[in-house]
């Protein structure tokens, strides 16, 4: 019984490995593939692979033979590089298969703000305020409740540019046109001949 000369590589989802038996029969090569173990067969060659490194799904990996050698392509479960073959420590990414890192436009997205929930909040909050919990109640009662009137009776587009303009300009500016608002970050925009400045 002899061990065939073999060598592999690898990409992140597969491992190729080349198993050197010049003019092997097709019909007398066996391959069984399982989890964390590969056995060749050919004749008196034995090549007997465990553990693996990592896990593989036998059902997604095959061979075939060729003139020189036979190719073995293991299909990994956890994707990853393993850098040898076998390994005696139980593979740590088969039990938790890996899932594709979020792109930097996911990412993004999700740093987001989802201005439909704070315009449902907005509503959800709206009642007339006292003078004791609202200042700004008293003297512009009536500026306050007609913007109020223009919020709650606007469809969802322009209450998400009201809340975005508002918050993002530092109240300097209150816009109804999400196209423009959508685009970016509202600027802030203070009344001619007066400076904005961060409190804090």
């Amino acid at each position: 019984m002899t061990t065939p000369r073999h060598e592999f590589y690898e990409s992140d989802e597969r491992l190729t490995l080349s198993v050197f038996d010049k003019g092997a029969n097709p019909d007398e090569v066996s391959v069984e593939f399982e989890p964390r173990k590969l056995t060749y067969k050919h004749g008196d060659k034995v090549l007997e692979l465990q553990p693996l490194k990592g896990q593989i799904d036998p059902a997604q990996s095959s061979y075939t033979v060729g003139k020189v050698k036979v190719e073995i392509r293991l299909h990994k479960v956890a994707i990853g590089r393993w850098g040898a073959l076998t390994g005696d420590s139980p593979d740590p990414l088969a039990a938790f298969p890996s899932a594709p890192q979020p792109t930097a436009e996911v990412a993004r997205k999700k740093e987001r703000k989802n201005w439909e929930k704070l315009s449902a909040e907005a509503l959800a909050a709206e009642k007339e305020k006292s003078t004791e919990e609202d200042p700004n109640v008293g003297g512009d009662a009536t500026l306050n409740s007609f913007f109020q009137k223009i919020f709650k009776d606007a469809d969802p587009d322009t209450q998400r540019a009201m809340l975005k303009s508002y918050q993002e300009s530092g109240g300097t500016t209150l816009s109804t046109n999400w196209d423009e608002v959508g685009k970016g970050k509202v600027e802030v925009k203070p009344p001619q001949g007066s400076e904005w400045k961060r409190w804090g």
